[in-house]
């Protein structure tokens, strides 16, 4: 049994055994549980509750999963674990795509499940935990600011840039190594855990998404720059603002 927490977790599956199932066996481990069938039901349970973490299958009726991902990630950071029963390379890269914190092919041991939880939850900052060693403060670079204490990123607008935590993590190693070639096996260990990624082609996916984020030309990138053999660069002068 694992430590009681008050994280809030959102099942999205239109398997109704597979609902219950999970939602037995995590509130049996702690969590709070809602249950959806559909992105109607999603959004709608998104609208009353305040939920911490949702588990999306892909294979969904109407909007399937990755749809309805993609539209999540346009306005919140919640993160999301993606489900599917096609285990396929091409799926999770599609994921990882629309914003997916993690991904898990069916059929999976709930056990596995429970752990990327954990590891998401602790990733994204949603519950406490004793080893997060995060500097409180401001990244500013180029106009942008990166605010660790609310995991926030602002645009040199002031417009407030949705990230999910795979991006925010990624971010935060870029900033925090500014002027330094990060490899891709580097990447893997200061952006999350080495178990979520199968292959480095995760990390040059995750790079185009933040350069998505930032504005930065992917032809011609200005912040984050590719190195040939070795990994990537963060050129902006970064400055440390508590």
């Amino acid at each position: 049994m694992t430590t009681p927490t008050t994280a809030h977790l959102l099942v999205v599956d239109d398997d109704m055994e597979i609902r219950q199932l999970l939602s037995d066996y995590l509130q049996q481990n702690g969590y709070r549980v809602s249950i959806a069938a559909d992105g109607t039901a999603m959004q709608q349970m998104l609208k009353t509750a305040n939920i911490n973490l949702i588990i999306l299958d892909i294979m969904l009726p109407g909007k399937d999963g990755l749809d309805l991902c993609r539209e999540l990630r346009a306005t919140s950071d919640i993160p999301i674990i993606m489900l599917t029963a096609r285990g396929d390379d091409m799926d999770r890269i599609l994921g990882l795509e629309m914003g997916a914190d993690d991904y898990l092919p069916k059929p999976f041991n709930p056990r596995e499940l429970l752990a990327r939880i954990k590891g998401v939850l602790r990733r994204s900052g949603t519950l406490p935990h004793g080893h997060n060693h995060e500097i409180n403060g401001n990244y500013r670079f180029n106009g942008w600011i990166l605010d660790t204490s609310r995991r926030h990123l602002l645009s040199p607008t002031g417009t407030a840039v949705s990230l999910s935590s795979a991006e925010y993590r990624l971010l935060l190693a870029f900033v925090s190594h500014a002027n330094r070639i990060l490899s891709r096996d580097q990447l893997l260990d200061l952006a999350r855990d080495r178990s979520s990624f199968a292959f480095d082609r995760s990390i040059d996916m995750l790079v185009s998404r933040l350069r998505h984020r930032l504005q930065d030309d992917t032809e011609q990138p200005e912040m984050i720059k590719t190195v040939r053999g070795e990994g990537y660069l963060f050129l902006p002068s970064v400055e440390t603002v508590t």
